[in-house]
Parts: structure tokens; C-alpha cells; sequence
């Protein structure tokens, strides 16, 4: 918006005569006066005379309704003023977006806490049964040795008896009533067959602590956007093993799983997807029921389907799930961020992740990844 004064210098230069030079004034001249009621807010005026006010000379014609005259200075002033009023406007909506974006950084961060500690917490329990018969093992081995090194000492006593210059039968009828006494109660067949059985136990009780170390440490990069050359079976065995504790009690897993090439992906942010299906599979199963999980491949993609008989989701919320905040369980029971996490962490791989359910009858998602994925920057 110009005055005549400024219209007046655009006329002086030859761009501003070629451009305004052969057009009538009246086409620069508002025909009605603009009537802005003096009662509205600084806003409201500032924005209604920037929309009503679309010729170049605008002095001498803008009144109020009671017929005062605001002269060029005012609507200038108006129009200043809404001006600093937009950029403090903007100023406060940038500073919300900020604190909006850091809220959510945090409670990301929570439901990442959150999920690590529900993995410590179930691979805690699982390590807990192979390590108390670990232990006891170990307790009885004790034992059995100790026994052996009494029969031990006892045939080694006879041997320096033996070998003694100066022994009698009496030493050594003494020294074999010592070693009848060390294997009282001991047969020796079953003693150590009994041996080599502890041996097996506590071996298989190693390596089971050994997978679940191995299945944690598949999640311990969770904040880390490391890429690997990953197949999704085993994301999906290490999360299984991780979600062990939370199944095994009332869900029966069921796997149907083809050979798959390898995928370039990171393989903790996958394996918290399917950690996250499996668990939420398994809450959505009130007494007993399955979990099945089917694996193949196109030439285009890879495919995960996690498929349980729970309770379903019903019609209104389906189109819900994957939004932040939204949960159907009791408050104290989720943060309603895990799908809305898991939907973004498959499309920052490149993917799809869709459901399908029916109340009563149970869920299904469907997860797509590309065979040659290429990874979004995780914001």
C-alpha cells in the first residue's frame, strides 16, 4: 500500500511510468470509503483493511462508522502494528513448535525406556530359571567332587603306604578300610554317569544365557541408527526370545517362515517393531491362544505377518492405532506411543506396516520392507 506522495516518486522513474503512466487515476482510487468499526480489536481492523484495501492510493477515504477520518498515519499505523503482531505471533508458534517437538523427543525417549526396560525385565526372568539350575549344578558338582577326592586321598594314602619301607599289612589293611569308607554309598557307574549328566545340564543352561545375552544385545542400540545386512528371521527369533517370558505363560507360537535374503536395515529398531507386536499380541490374549508368524518375499519386498486369536480391535479404532497417544488399554498399561513409534520406524526403512482385525476373532499385521532398502535420517 502506497500514498499519492509515493505514487508520485514510482511516476518520476521511467519503469513506474511504462508500468502506471497510461492508466486513469480512478483506477488507483477506492469509489466507496472503507468503514472500520473503531471496536474491533487492533487485529481484526489490521487484517480487515490489508484484505478490503487492494488499490495503490489509500489516503482520504478510510473512516470509521461514527464518520471520524483515519488519516494515512492511522492505517499505517494499523497495518504496523498487525505486522508486529504477526511476528510476535509467529515467534510464540515457533517457540511452541519447539517445546512441542522436545515434549516428543522425551516421551519418544520414555517409550524407549520403557520398552528396554520390559526386555530387561523379561530377559531377567528367563536368565533367572537357567541360572538357578546353574547353580544348583554347581552346588552338587561340589559335592561330587568333594566325594571323588575323598576316594582320591584315601587310594593315595594306600599308594604311600605301598610305597613306605617300613609298612606293615596292618598299614595296609588300614589303608583299604579307608578307602572302603570313602566309597560308602557311591556306585561308581551311576556316580558318574550322575557326573556327566550335571555336566550336560549346566552346559545347556550356559548356552541358553548365552542367547539371551546375544537376543539383548540386538536391542542395545536403540537410540543408534546402525545398519546392517540383516534377514528378518532372526529379528524375529531375537525378539522372541526377548518377548519369552511374556508368551509362554498362555500363547503358543506358530512359525511359518520361508528363506529370506538379506535386507539392509537396522536391525534394534526392527527387532523393537516386532518385540512391540508380540507383546501387544500377547495382552490382547485374555486366556489362551496363538501367535503366528508367517515370513516370505517378492521380487520387490520382504514380508512379516504377526497374526494372534486375541480379542481384536474394533472397527472405530482401527483407523486409530497408529496415531501417538492413542490406547485402548487401562491408563498405568501403555503410553499409546508403541504402534505410532513402530509405524514410523518401518516407514523411515522404506515400508508399509497395515492391519487387518475383526472383534472376538483376533489381528493381523502385515509388515512390507524393501529388498534394497534405503533409510530415512530418523528425526
Amino acid at each position: 500500500m502506497i500514498s499519492r506522495h509515493q505514487l508520485n516518486d514510482i511516476f518520476l522513474k521511467k519503469f513506474g511510468r511504462d508500468l502506471f503512466g497510461s492508466r486513469p487515476v480512478c483506477d488507483f482510487m477506492r469509489q466507496e470509503p472503507l468503514v472500520v468499526d473503531v471496536y474491533s480489536s487492533l487485529l481484526e481492523a489490521s487484517s480487515y483493511i490489508t484484505a478490503q484495501m487492494t488499490f495503490p492510493l489509500s489516503e482520504d477515504f478510510v473512516i470509521t462508522q461514527g464518520g471520524q477520518y483515519l488519516g494515512m498515519g492511522a492505517v499505517l499505523h494499523l497495518l504496523s502494528a498487525m505486522e508486529q503482531q504477526i511476528s510476535q505471533n509467529a515467534a510464540d508458534l515457533n517457540k511452541a513448535y519447539k517445546q512441542l517437538s522436545s515434549s516428543q523427543a522425551q516421551l519418544v525417549q520414555s517409550e524407549k525406556m520403557a520398552a528396554l526396560g520390559q526386555m530387561v525385565a523379561g530377559v531377567a526372568h528367563e536368565i533367572n530359571t537357567p541360572l538357578g539350575y546353574v547353580n544348583n549344578n554347581i552346588d552338587m558338582l561340589r559335592e561330587f567332587f568333594g566325594q571323588l577326592n575323598c576316594v582320591l586321598q584315601a587310594h593315595q594314602q594306600l599308594a604311600d603306604t605301598l610305597l613306605a619301607p617300613h609298612s606293615t599289612e596292618i598299614d595296609i589293611a588300614e589303608s583299604l578300610a579307608a578307602i572302603d569308607d570313602a566309597k560308602a554309598g557311591i556306585e561308581l557307574e551311576q556316580f558318574f554317569a550322575d557326573l556327566d549328566g550335571l555336566f550336560n545340564d549346566t552346559f545347556y543352561g550356559v548356552e541358553q544365557i548365552s542367547e539371551l545375552v546375544m537376543g539383548l544385545k540386538d536391542f542395545s542400540r536403540l537410540d543408534q541408527a546402525v545398519t546392517d545386512n540383516v534377514s528378518l528371521n532372526d529379528c524375529i527369533e531375537s525378539a522372541l526370545l526377548i518377548a519369552r517370558n511374556t508368551l509362554k505363560y498362555k500363547v503358543e507360537v506358530l512359525k511359518r517362515l520361508e528363506d529370506l535374503p538379506y535386507i539392509r536395515c537396522t536391525a534394534s529398531q526392527i527387532n523393537q517393531v516386532l518385540l512391540n507386536l508380540f507383546t501387544n499380541a500377547a495382552q490382547a490374549i485374555e486366556d489362551k491362544g496363538y501367535l503366528l508368524i508367517k515370513t516370505w518375499t517378492d521380487e520387490q519386498q520382504v514380508y512379516v505377518s504377526v497374526q494372534d486369536t486375541g480379542k481384536g480391535i474394533a472397527p472405530q479404532h482401527l483407523a486409530k492405532i497408529f496415531d501417538p497417544f492413542f490406547t485402548t488399554k487401562p491408563v498405568g498399561q501403555g503410553t499409546g506411543l508403541g504402534l505410532s513409534i513402530s509405524y514410523k520406524i518401518i516407514q523411515q526403512h522404506g515400508g508399509t506396516i497395515r492391519v487387518v482385525s475383526q472383534v472376538g476373532k483376533g489381528t493381523r499385521f502385515v509388515i512390507a520392507l524393501p529388498r534394497h532398502a534405503v533409510l530415512a535420517v530418523a528425526a
